[in-house]
């Protein structure tokens, strides 16, 4: 990610160029409308995979600085086109939401804004990044395998479901993005 402005230890604002694009990444609360508009998208996406969305139980402080950071992207025109954040598991960050509209997919962008929600968390001192994906999603269990997520005991939610895949990375690892 190139231009990141960091303050209190997270993303506040910066600019990813993927090819001749530029996507600015804004720390944004959880709360605000911009980010619940795309986690509604994120949850239809998964309606239309699982038939049902996430049933995890998030609430807005649990993307507050320092125990948790929520990113979105914007396009050019300044429109909303990904998000993606982190909240406290433990000692672990546990990453949510990463999305990127169909619209500005097979860009890369995902892993910038990985990369991105890894960064803050680092920044807030966490030691590793930990995720839940399924089967329904193999571009996201593809694009984590490549980041360097490995397997990691199940956790959580969906902890006990059959085919829930959980994955973890340790920060500060020189994988690249």
């Amino acid at each position: 990610m190139a231009n990141v402005t960091k303050s209190a230890g997270a993303v506040t604002r910066g600019r990813a160029s993927l090819g001749a694009v530029q996507f600015t990444l804004s720390r944004t609360p959880y709360s605000s409308p911009v980010a619940r508009a795309l986690c509604g998208e994120v949850q239809a996406e998964y309606v239309v995979r699982y038939g049902e969305g996430d049933m995890t139980e998030l609430a807005d402080a649990d993307f507050e600085p320092p125990n948790g950071d929520f990113i979105v992207v914007y396009d050019e025109a300044g429109e909303p086109v990904g998000c993606g954040g982190w909240r406290s598991h433990g000692e672990d960050a546990e990453m949510k939401r990463v999305f990127v509209r169909a619209s500005a997919r097979r860009q890369g962008l995902a892993k910038r804004i990985v990369a991105a929600v890894e960064a803050s968390a680092a920044a807030a001192g966490r030691k590793r990044v930990i995720l839940e994906t399924g089967p329904m999603q193999p571009e996201a269990v593809a694009m984590y395998g490549l980041l360097g997520y490995t397997p990691v005991p199940a956790f959580g939610y969906y902890g006990q479901e059959e085919g829930s895949i959980h994955l973890g990375r340790e920060l500060g690892s020189d994988l690249p993005h």
